[in-house]
This record gives C-alpha cells, structure tokens and sequence, in this order.
C-alpha cells in the first residue's frame, strides 16, 4: 500500500503557551491530516530533554517531555485556575527554552500540589506498572535537582556509584519530590496515549523517533552503568560521533557514552528489547536514528575535542535485532540508513527487511552527480521511505538557495523544467516524491509551506538557535489540506 504523512515535532504545534503540546491544537492537527488523507503524523523523539533542548539528548529514553502536558487540561482538573496560565500567544513563532524552563515547571507543580495524586488508585498502579524505569528515572531527577542539575558525574560517590544505603536515605528524604517526577510522567503518558488514541482512530498513524543512543547525562547510564563503555570510576572511555567527511573536517563529536555489546549480548539483550517494546507501545512506527551504528560504530576517545581521532568498532549486527524480533515479533521499522553506507550496512537493513530513507536533496550533490546516485528517484525501490529533506536538513527554499548553480541545474534537469520560481519548484519536488515507487512519502511541514531556512529545525554539530520552529495557527489552511489531498490521491496514496 502506498502512503504519505507529514513531519511536525509536537514543539512546533501551535499553542498559547509558548511550546506546543498535547492540547486542542494537536487534536486539530490531527482532524487537518486525516482531511488532507495523510496516513502519517510523523514526530521527533518525545523525551524529557536537557543540555542544548535537543530531543536527541534526553535524561531518560523512556520518560516523556513535561513542556508538552496541556495545561489546559490541568485547569479542567482544578489543579490549575484560569489565571494561572501565561499570557494568551507566548512566543507563538518560536519556543523561547529558557522561558519555558523557569515558568513551566512552576505550573506543574502546583498542580501536583494540588492534585494529591498520591492515593490515586490509576496513578498507583502506573508507578507500579512502569517501577522498572519510573523508579531510577524520578529518583534521578530529585537528586539531580538537589545537586543544581548538575550532571551525576559530579555527584557525591556514593550516589554516583550507586550505594544502597546512600539512595535508600535519599529515596525517603526526597520522597515528595520523587512522586512529583512520577506524576509528570503520569500525566504525560495518559496525555500522549489519549492523542495517539485519537489519531489511530482518524485514520492516522504516529512515526515515534528514538535516537540510536542515550545521553551520558541520563538515569539510563547512572542506573545501568554496566551496560555502557564506562570506566571503573563510570566515567565514559570512549563516546559516539562521526568522522570527518565533506560537510565537516573534525567530523561531530556527540558526546554519547557507547554500549558495552558484549554485556548486552550476555543479558540477551533485555534493555534493549525492553526498550523497543515500550517504543511498539508508543508509536505505530518506529523511526530508529543511525541506523549503520549497529553494524558499524565510531568511537571517540573521552575528553577528544574534536572526532578525528576516532576509529571504527564493530555493532551487534543482526544478532540484536534477531532478539528483539524473537522476542516482540515483526517489528515495524523505519530505518535511517543516511550517509556513507558500506557494504555491510546495507546487508544488514536488507537482513532485517526494514525500509531506508531516501531525500531528495541528497540526489544533485555535484560530488556524486552520476545516474547510479541512490537518492535520485530512478533509483528507488519500493521498500524505502522518501523525504524532501529531515529535520536535520535545510528546508527545501532553503537548500535551493545554498547549493551551487550546477546542481540547482541537475535538479532542472531532471524536472525537465526551465522554471525560475523556487515555490514552483518545490511544488514539483514534492509531486516527485509522492509519484515515486517509495511506499511512503513523507514531507516535513516547513517544506509544505514554503518557508526558507528561518524555519530550520536543527543545523548539526551546532548548539542553540536549534528546535524553536513552530507552526502559525492558520499555516495548515483549508487551501493547503486541499492541495495534500489532491496529490495523495492523484499518486494513490491513500
């Protein structure tokens, strides 16, 4: 079956209170899809998020963002009044973090305060449920908000190497703050399975986004430190990135701590097989990041300024997802397969079977410009996933202003166009895609609405000024639905 869907991170929806959320506006996103008959919402990873706001750098890859609980929802409850809340339209064009931080928490904490949830039986048997995770993670937080949020890297040892003693007297005298970590995620959770539920019922499905690794920074790495390449004093020895290419001499240093393989392989991967179960529940579709770090991944030494000094290390391959899928059956996989691909990479998206991705702004680098490119078109197959662009990209105004004239003129070319106008262009970038033997389309909202690289989600290897971009209340028009629907059915897309 042929599809489409857009790309839009719940922070981009509009909202009145600076950062969207799981409130009306997101339901009407959803009515607007199923009215343009898209048959995907695909989003960016929903995790709590910390240094640098990136979604890719979370404190636990299974707690929910707390900046997406609708407070509305919370007035509704009585937890919050009316007046509480901030201006109508804050910020609406972008998400000001800073702001978000000190005024937001603020708010979900009188409403715990006055939600005495703590004798709820459904929120009881959630903390009971989810103790696996939800225990280490709210813990982690309260004692991350007693050290200033300072990283667990500078906590007192015997919280950083995980005394009993030392966490049991921590756990009773944080206990209040410990069941308000709990409660957000309580919240959050009920919140994001009553939208998804919605949208599954109108047709639509979500596309979940999980990075391949976790932060250093998170209760993931404090609560199983076994698990991650870490030292005997659980500083990391080596950390994830990239190596050098063309778009960056020094290559990205991403700072993540990298897995132990061998230790997983011995616990038959149970964290990881965990982890995607609580993602299969999550999402319909799971988008993994970095997909070729499982055949192959970079290490980085610990303390390197830069990734040239790193060097490849051999992933789990296929025996990691030959586990999960034993375990959970059949996954439904998207895997993003971008950049460099060895042979063995490929072997392995072939051996699970998963679709890769293909973007139509990598097919006229003037450095690959033979036909045999991957993401020209022509060279499609159908089992692969076609984007314009990522949330990593320029939008696509942007890129035609920044790539060379020759390649400008390849992409004219192949449009067998003379056309000058780049929103003409666009136009018919996006009827490209969609007429292509991808079986899914999907085309990040920016994109459909013509913005230029002002609305940019995030510029890698960079920090701040990144994840701010947010949709105008009326930018997804009665005009603009009809025109996605039009296309969807003229390509057999629905």
């Amino acid at each position: 079956m042929r599809t489409s869907g857009i790309l839009l991170p719940i922070t981009s929806l509009p909202s009145h209170y600076g950062i969207g959320c799981f409130d009306q506006e997101a339901y009407r996103f959803v009515d607007k899809l199923a009215a343009a008959k898209q048959t995907y919402w695909q989003i960016l990873p929903l995790g709590i998020t910390g240094y640098g706001d990136s979604p890719y750098q979370s404190f636990s890859t299974f707690a929910g963002n707390p900046y997406f609980i609708s407070l509305d929802a919370l007035v509704e409850k009585g937890w919050l009044a009316p007046e509480d809340l901030p201006a109508a339209d804050v910020h609406a064009d972008y998400v000001d973090y800073e702001y978000i931080y000190n005024h937001r928490y603020k708010l979900l904490e009188k409403a715990y305060q006055a939600s005495h949830i703590a004798d709820d039986e459904a929120f009881l048997a959630y903390c009971k449920d989810n103790a696996w995770w939800l225990d280490d993670y709210a813990l982690f937080m309260a004692i991350k908000a007693q050290y200033d949020d300072e990283s667990w890297l500078y906590w007192p040892n015997e919280l950083r190497l995980r005394n009993s003693d030392a966490l049991n007297t921590k756990r009773e005298e944080l206990a209040d703050t410990i069941c308000y970590h709990k409660f957000l995620q309580y919240m959050f959770w009920s919140q994001w399975y009553a939208l998804k539920d919605y949208a599954n019922k109108q047709g639509v499905k979500i596309i979940g986004d999980i990075p391949i690794y976790v932060a250093f920074d998170s209760s993931d790495v404090w609560g199983n430190p076994a698990l991650f390449q870490l030292d005997e004093d659980v500083k990391p020895t080596a950390v994830a990135g990239v190596p050098p290419d063309g778009f960056s001499a020094t290559g990205q240093l991403w700072g993540n701590p990298l897995y132990r393989w061998d230790e997983h392989k011995a616990t038959h991967y149970q964290w990881w097989i965990a982890r995607i179960a609580y993602c299969q529940k999550a999402y319909d579709v799971i988008r993994i990041d970095h997909f070729r770090g499982f055949d192959e991944y970079f290490s980085i030494p610990f303390g390197d300024e830069t990734a040239v000094n790193g060097h490849w290390e051999k992933g789990p391959g296929y025996d990691l997802f030959k586990a999960i899928e034993e375990a959970l059956g059949k996954l439904d996989v998207i895997a993003e397969d971008l950049g460099y691909l060895t042979d063995t990479v490929k072997q392995l998206v072939a051996d699970c079977g998963y679709p890769g991705m293909k973007l139509l702004q990598f097919a006229f680098d003037s450095r690959d410009s033979s036909g045999a490119n991957a993401y020209l078109p022509h060279n499609y197959t159908e089992n692969s996933v076609v984007y314009t662009g990522t949330h990593d990209n320029e939008t696509m105004m942007g890129w035609f202003e920044s790539i060379k004239p020759e390649e400008k003129q390849a992409l004219k070319d192949y449009l067998h166009t003379d056309e000058d106008d780049d929103a003409t262009l666009l136009d018919m970038c996006i009827e490209l895609i969609f007429s292509s033997v991808s079986k899914m389309c999907i085309v990040p909202m920016q994109d459909y609405l013509k913005l230029d690289n002002s609305a940019r989600m995030n510029q890698p290897n960079t920090l701040g000024n990144n994840w701010m971009w947010r949709m105008g209340k009326d930018d997804f028009s009665d005009e603009l639905i009809n025109h996605i629907r039009a296309l969807t059915e003229k390509y057999h897309r629905i």
